[in-house]
């Protein structure tokens, strides 16, 4: 077997207290751990561009760059529409799925220059910035009667309604939303953890034995009465099954290749290559949207993640996330590039 430059992201259960912006760890679902505490993603910069609903939080990879000393703590964070009709399309708007970049210098205005202890159950450092109750994103609006509990849209605000807030409304009891309110907005939560990649690759075929394969395929093929019709076939019909083929090479090649680790619901090689399950590719990855410059592959999420999130809504291949090579300053937070590649047969999407 052979290390990798490739991390493995995998799931374990954790302690919800250690998974909270002062200790710095990648995770899944939940409430976001906002990083930069001061200059929080507005509420429409999350909204799906295709139903106009807030984006669910799916996940954060923790991910410093150690030659940038302003990346020193550097989080991304990705949110994904939660209508399954987003999910569905094959061809969705934009803005069906997000992702942002968050980084501060290691001397800053909200953690400590040295780590927290992690023996000691804490808790989190709180933004300035009031939360929306139900998903942690931030929440501009008030209940217009008690004016005490915060929302980041009227679709969350009728949903805490309806689930609690109705009850206590003026109360002393304030808000407290159940499981009940939150189940459709917040995944199960989970911390990632990594392990560095350790893969074995077949050795590759002669050119005897590819000639071989190659004879048993098309022997194959006349035994199912398919060959002689690859003659009738039209040159449009002989792409398309040319295209097919290289297809499923394609998927096999990826099977493979994570069937050694099949829990893996996570891939991470800043600057590297990803693991693609189609020859479906985007056209061009688009520069950075504040520097202007070239944007690399960083981590993909793998369609494993899909049977940890308890939900029929979602739908990928694998998300494939690429982000500034500079990993250039920014205040707050910096929308950056992903692409959805489906599952076989499937058309694949942008955004």
């Amino acid at each position: 077997m052979e290390v990798t430059s490739v991390d493995l992201g995998f799931l374990e259960p954790c302690e919800p207290w250690l998974l909270t912006n002062k200790f710095f760890r990648s995770k899944v679902g939940g409430k976001p751990a906002w990083l930069e505490l001061k200059h929080l993603p507005k509420p429409d910069d999350l909204l799906c561009g295709q139903c106009n609903e807030p984006l669910g939080f799916l996940c954060q990879v923790y991910a410093p760059v150690e030659a940038n000393e302003n990346s020193f703590h550097r989080t991304l964070y990705v949110f994904v529409c939660l209508t399954a009709a987003c999910n569905q399309s094959p061809e969705p708007e934009a803005g069906t799925i997000k992702v942002l970049r968050s980084q501060l210098p290691r001397r800053n205005e909200y953690y400590e220059y040295d780590p927290p202890d992690e023996t000691k159950e804490s808790s989190a450092i709180k933004s300035p910035v009031p939360l929306c109750v139900v998903c942690g994103c931030r929440g501009p609006k008030l209940c217009s009667r008690c004016k005490a509990v915060n929302y980041c849209s009227a679709a969350h605000q009728r949903l805490d309604w309806k689930a609690v807030h109705k009850s206590v409304c003026c109360s002393e009891e304030g808000s407290t939303v159940p499981a009940s309110a939150t189940s459709s907005i917040q995944f199960p939560e989970f911390e990632i953890i990594t392990e560095e990649e350790e893969y074995e690759p077949k050795a590759k075929l002669s050119e005897e034995e590819n000639a071989k394969r190659q004879l048993a395929e098309l022997e194959r093929l006349k035994q199912e009465g398919k060959a002689g019709a690859l003659d009738e076939l039209s040159e449009a019909e002989l792409d398309q099954y040319s295209s097919d083929q290289v297809e499923d090479k394609t998927f096999d090649k990826f099977k493979e290749r994570i069937s050694a680790d099949p829990e893996q619901v996570l891939r991470y090689e800043r600057g590297g290559k990803p693991l693609w399950l189609s020859p479906k590719l985007p056209q061009a990855i688009p520069p950075c949207g504040r520097c202007a410059g070239r944007r690399v592959f960083e981590f993909q999420i793998m369609p494993q993640l899909l049977n940890s999130l308890n939900s029929e809504q979602l739908d990928w291949g694998t998300l494939v996330c690429y982000t500034c090579e500079a990993s250039c300053d920014v205040q707050g937070y910096a929308e950056e590039y992903i692409f959805r590649q489906d599952v076989l047969n499937t058309d694949t999407a942008k955004h």
